[in-house]
């Protein structure tokens, strides 16, 4: 089971949907770090589901214990282990699913990877409740991060095919960032934030479920982080975005668009600014060869639809061997992207912060 990542610091996630928690261990938190709690239970609510009629009605508060490495408001430099409760589940709406795998989850693969011991019961350890323990951990490397005068935050660029204003990939400012997370829905214009509603509530309505874009900004990086090639920024950001069971798409700066332009228009002109080297665009999204440059880390990662809808489908039996239909039951979102934007985030945030923790430019 893949559960563990990193280097200078390891985290270790566990749990189940329909178990008696999920959570999280960190090892490798230096000792002395004070702690914002309320800062982390206004992270972990951004996640929450039930919030509105555009979430899961399902009724966890996604409240945590921190049941070690954590002492008079410090951390103690021991493993920091925080446990998330599963208060809210109805695993009956999941007896069906025993040998019915729903399509586009891992009911199938996981069938097949663990020999049918795998828990079933609301995907189990695929399911995206466990991001609820990246966003515990994102929170606490946002803080870190934020000390060292790092800022990191996004918006919801698109719902199906209502499209947000993109960052300003050059001028994007922290006080953005700041005003975006404060937003129950966090989009940079109304209007279209009104309309990517709509489009979700259509698909609700449908008993389908509509997929989107988030857009991220990690600010005043230092320029000089990152490797070349298996640990380049990119590499690392990615890693971990993919482990966000909904991420299907990555791409930075321009992105895909970059196969539109010509050399003369995708390369990022330098100049000198106070003495601080930048560069007029930022088609490159604030990397190059794998280090950073010094403008800010624009990415944006694709979530697909959710793959719980209402709708009828088709699928097998796979003790009867024969193909079946399958209508799933239970609370699930018609759209997953507005409560995947703070996961989104805080692995990111934990990317940059084992990119600095084992990188040079820390001393510089």
């Amino acid at each position: 089971m893949g559960g563990v990542w990193g280097s200078s610091i390891k985290y270790s996630i566990f749990g189940e949907s329909h178990g008696r928690a999920v959570g999280i261990v960190i090892d490798g938190l230096p000792a002395g770090i004070k702690l914002d709690i309320g800062f982390i239970k206004c992270e972990m609510s951004r996640r929450a589901p039930a919030r509105n009629d555009i979430s899961s009605a399902r009724g966890e508060i996604d409240d945590f214990e921190i049941i070690s490495g954590y002492y008079n408001g410090v951390t103690t430099g021991a493993p920091l282990c925080a446990i998330i409760p599963n208060i809210d589940v109805h695993s009956q709406d999941y007896d069906e699913l025993k040998n019915k795998p729903r399509p586009g989850h891992a009911d199938y693969t996981g069938f097949v990877k663990y020999s049918g011991y795998n828990d079933y019961r609301g995907g189990g350890h695929f399911s995206g409740r466990l991001t609820s323990a990246i966003v515990f951990a994102g929170a606490i490397a946002k803080q870190i991060l934020k000390t060292r005068g790092i800022t990191i935050g996004g918006h919801i660029l698109k719902i199906g095919k209502v499209q947000d204003s993109c960052f300003d990939m050059v001028n994007v400012s922290c006080r953005i960032l700041d005003e975006l997370r404060k937003k129950d829905f966090p989009v940079l214009d109304e209007d279209k934030g009104r309309d990517m509603k709509n489009v979700i509530m259509n698909a609700k309505e449908g008993l389908d479920s509509v997929g989107g874009i988030v857009e991220v900004a990690v600010l005043d990086m230092p320029a000089g982080v990152g490797n070349p090639f298996f640990d380049s920024v990119e590499s690392m950001i990615s890693h971990l975005l993919f482990s966000i069971p909904a991420v299907k798409g990555v791409e930075f700066g321009a992105g895909f668009d970059l196969a539109d332009m010509n050399g003369s228009k995708a390369n990022d002109e330098f100049y000198i600014n106070g003495g601080r080297v930048r560069t007029y665009t930022n088609n490159n999204g604030g990397i190059l060869g794998g280090i950073t440059d010094g403008m800010p880390i624009i990415f944006r990662a694709v979530i697909k639809p959710t793959s719980s809808i209402g709708l009828m489908e088709r699928t097998v039996d796979l003790e009867k061997k024969e193909n079946t239909q399958i209508k799933i039951k239970g609370r699930h979102d018609p759209c997953i992207v507005p409560r995947a934007l703070p996961a989104v985030e805080s692995a990111a945030a934990m990317a940059v912060l084992e990119l600095l923790g084992s990188g040079t430019a820390l001393n510089k």
